[in-house]
């Protein structure tokens, strides 16, 4: 038999501010005090607020809600935030981070027409991360499809799994749609795994970030192993809600995507009754 003491794990689940555009970085945060978030993770892109440390931690003191992750802005809408320069734009994350009491920056691989910044970065990723505590969790990626054909838009590598870094980030939305199979990547991963964006998807040529359940992602398998294995990292809810016809909708969302993290990380987490 088994009881429910051992309920909780000590992984944190936070919201991406992402998973409620084109509502503002001002919003996530409010909806993610209000639903009971453990804390956010800032997608700094072309919000004003989102670029603005002062304004940030002015957001968090406000909300009582922790900023637990830092994702840099290497979108191709966020080409010129922080700089042209994606070195600076790094460097700007790392700050950012030290100073709002972040863990992790979350980044992705260079697109391959920054050809010298992909040359270098799997080594100027290891300098970074040798200069500060905080977490350089390179992100999982996809090739980039069109009907029958596929391009590879990424350096050194879409799978980040087949270079050498630090820690790494896993996201589900993304093995979706390079319709790889997530549980043999986070294997490889192994214990250099440190961050997670929980998302789901059905191998569509579109990042489709569903609500976890709603896809044909291994999400809860994941989250279970994560609690079995003494995970330290953040789970982060980084989900598509740009279709929620209301408020109370994309709210009902991200609830939803909050219950299942919660249930599936508790579900590993139970001790035998002696």
């Amino acid at each position: 038999m088994v009881t429910d003491v051992a309920e909780q794990t000590d992984v944190r689940i936070a919201l991406s501010t992402a998973s409620v555009y084109p509502e503002s970085t001002a919003t996530a945060f409010e909806i993610a005090a209000r639903l009971g978030y453990d804390g956010v993770e800032v997608m700094v892109w072309t919000d004003p607020v989102s670029q603005d440390i002062e304004a940030l931690r002015r957001l968090s003191d406000y909300h009582g809600v922790p900023i637990l992750a830092v994702h840099a802005p290497c979108l191709l809408i966020t080409q010129r935030v922080w700089s042209t320069d994606p070195w600076v734009k790094l460097q700007r994350a790392r700050a950012a981070a030290e100073k709002l009491g972040a863990s992790t920056v979350v980044v992705h691989p260079p697109f391959r027409w920054q050809r010298q910044y992909a040359r270098d970065f799997v080594d100027g990723i290891w300098r970074m991360a040798n200069e500060t505590d905080v977490r350089f969790a390179v992100e999982n990626m996809y090739p980039w499809r069109y009907r029958d054909r596929e391009m590879l838009a990424y350096a050194p590598d879409w799978d980040v799994t087949n270079h050498d870094y630090r820690h790494f980030t896993i996201d589900l939305s993304h093995t979706a749609t390079a319709r790889t199979d997530a549980l043999d990547m986070v294997d490889r991963m192994g214990d250099r795994l440190g961050h997670v964006h929980l998302a789901d998807g059905r191998g569509s040529a579109k990042d489709e970030h569903l609500v976890p359940g709603r896809g044909n992602q291994p999400c809860a398998e994941l989250l279970e192993r994560l609690a079995l294995t003494g995970f330290d990292g953040h789970v982060v809810i980084e989900v598509n809600t740009r279709r929620a016809m209301s408020s109370a909708e994309r709210e009902a969302d991200l609830a939803e995507a909050l219950e299942f993290t919660r249930k599936h990380l508790a579900s590993a987490v139970r001790v035998p009754r002696r």
